[in-house]
């Protein structure tokens, strides 16, 4: 028994690159703020430009944002059954949500509370899930069940929808490219798909490995995109021009679930191992092909579903499942 599993491991595919479970650099350093409002999913942080934390309560069914300097929370209600999945800040101080439960992106004006919505044309995109802005201000989006990925003009409010032509192909992270082309992750599939906003048509590419399921991506200077393989275990690089693909299994091997991600201001990749318990947050240099960096989540974590990086203070932002936003100082 013992020879035919030692054979079976034997044939099984090597990873690129190096991979330590314990790396030697010390941890970095992470800080919670427990959620006043219980069980209610806290995620998706954004920061604005007064530093407020602002991030989804799915569960609670409202948004609202941390002081950090304070650890002061404020909440504003969402029209009844919303459950916000995402949202993003605008360079006026709006805050732009997807509406996961009832069809619209909302607009929330901080001094007011006043909400603005803007409902899906199509009753089939009923689930708007990630936003992500373009260079002209619009939101491009992801709508995971209804399988579509769409674009809101944010200053007409017209919606403009793209099928994906594959079927339950789950339509989920979302990232602008240099080129300014949205790519996004195809949670259903193996694939990965890039949509052209001139003609406003899309194209798939399949990941080598049919099992693959990326959830969440991130695009560096050079162009080139990274995501995280939930199914597999697996950091993957793609060439957008070549379509070749690279990857590196994670520390925390098959079970790692890798789930939020973020790029830092070295071009460095970090992923959220939600596999583990605790869940680990942990550092990808692409220079080196190495990961670099492990760090346990203190609360546990829970599931930590999508991550923002902070540039101008060099912090990750995070929500977890256990009902705290969290920041990591990145060095």
């Amino acid at each position: 028994m013992i020879s035919i599993l030692l054979g079976f491991l034997m044939l099984l595919p090597e990873p690129s690159g190096s991979v330590d479970p314990h790396p030697g650099t010390p941890p970095i350093d992470i800080q919670e703020w427990p959620v006043p409002w219980e069980d209610t999913r806290p995620r998706d942080p954004y920061v604005d430009q007064q530093g407020r934390v602002w991030f989804c309560g799915q569960r609670g069914n409202y948004i609202a944002y941390l002081d950090p300097a304070t650890g002061d929370f404020k909440r504003y209600e969402v029209p009844d059954n919303t459950h916000p999945h995402n949202l993003i800040v605008d360079a006026e101080g709006f805050v732009w949500y997807a509406g996961n439960r009832n069809a619209h992106i909302g607009k929330l004006d901080p001094e007011t509370g006043a909400i603005t919505q803007f409902p899906m044309p199509d009753p089939a995109a009923r689930d708007p899930h990630t936003l992500v802005f373009d260079p002209d201000g619009h939101i491009w989006f992801t709508v995971q069940g209804g399988n579509f990925i769409g674009r809101l003009h944010t200053e007409t409010g017209q919606v403009d929808l793209i099928q994906v032509p594959t079927e339950r192909a789950r339509p989920y992270g979302i990232k602008m490219d240099p080129q300014d082309r949205p790519w996004v992750v195809l949670f259903g599939t193996n694939k990965i798909a890039r949509v052209d906003p001139e003609t406003m048509t899309l194209e798939e590419i399949e990941m080598p490995d049919e099992g693959a399921r990326p959830r969440r991506l991130e695009i560096t200077a050079d162009g080139m995109l990274w995501y995280a393989d939930y199914a597999r275990g697996y950091l993957g690089r793609l060439d957008p021009e070549t379509h070749a693909v690279k990857e590196w299994l994670l520390p925390g091997g098959a079970n790692a679930r890798p789930y939020g991600t973020a790029s830092d201001h070295r071009g460095r990749i970090w992923v959220a191992e939600s596999g583990p318990e605790p869940n680990r947050l942990v550092g990808f240099d692409p220079a080196t092909e190495t990961f670099f960096s492990t760090t346990e989540i203190p609360s546990g974590g829970g599931t930590i579903r999508h991550m923002y990086f902070h540039p101008p203070t060099q912090e990750i932002w995070f929500g977890a499942d256990t009902n705290t936003i969290g920041r990591a100082r990145i060095p």
